[in-house]
């Protein structure tokens, strides 16, 4: 019989690396995997035409290039396995970190990668003096509601966000405080 630390190393056989995004080719490829992400997740949640519109406006290279630019935005490709398996972007607010996004492709979904990223940005906020990680998430998305709850996320408020078009966002506004002190271990 297998315990849970035999299991544990099945599912997650390396750790991750995260290369934050700078170059126009990372840029394209976070793009890429944007839409092929979006396209099979979201498909049960919201509309095909509202996927559609939301990568041209957020996700797009134009888009992403932008954030990054002139927003504040940091973008971390996930490879794990010797190739790209996910994606993150953040962007440092005043006293926390707004985790806008956190994307692992089906294919890759359940081998602890999403926990993982989640632990590399706790990192990043410790290293900056942010005090907590905030993020929204579509009220149906029920599979990621759990996923950040189980890694110490709680939701906060409620919030419907129009964003052109005849499109909104229906969201919950979820947020895990980050310990800014490292507690000696004896």
């Amino acid at each position: 019989m297998e315990t849970s630390t035999e299991k544990g190393r099945k599912r997650m056989s390396k750790q991750p690396v995260f290369i934050e995004v700078a170059a126009s080719g990372e840029i394209r490829l976070v793009a890429e995997l944007a839409a092929e992400i979006w396209s099979e997740h979201y498909v049960t949640i919201i509309t095909k035409e509202q996927i559609a519109y939301m990568l041209q406006r957020f996700q797009s290279e134009e888009a992403i290039a932008a954030q990054i630019e002139r927003e504040g935005y940091h973008y971390f490709l996930i490879v794990a396995e010797d190739e790209p398996v996910g994606y993150i972007g953040i962007k440092p607010e005043a006293d926390k970190l707004f985790l806008s996004k956190l994307y692992v492709h089906a294919a890759h979904r359940g081998k602890g990668y999403a926990r993982a990223g989640i632990q590399m940005v706790a990192e990043w906020c410790r290293t900056r003096g942010l005090g907590a990680i905030e993020l929204v998430v579509n009220r149906n998305n029920q599979q990621a509601i759990a996923a950040y709850e189980r890694t110490g996320f709680l939701p906060i408020r409620t919030q419907v966000v129009d964003i052109g078009e005849g499109h909104v966002m229906d969201d919950i506004v979820m947020q895990k405080p980050v310990a800014l002190e490292v507690q000696e271990r004896i």
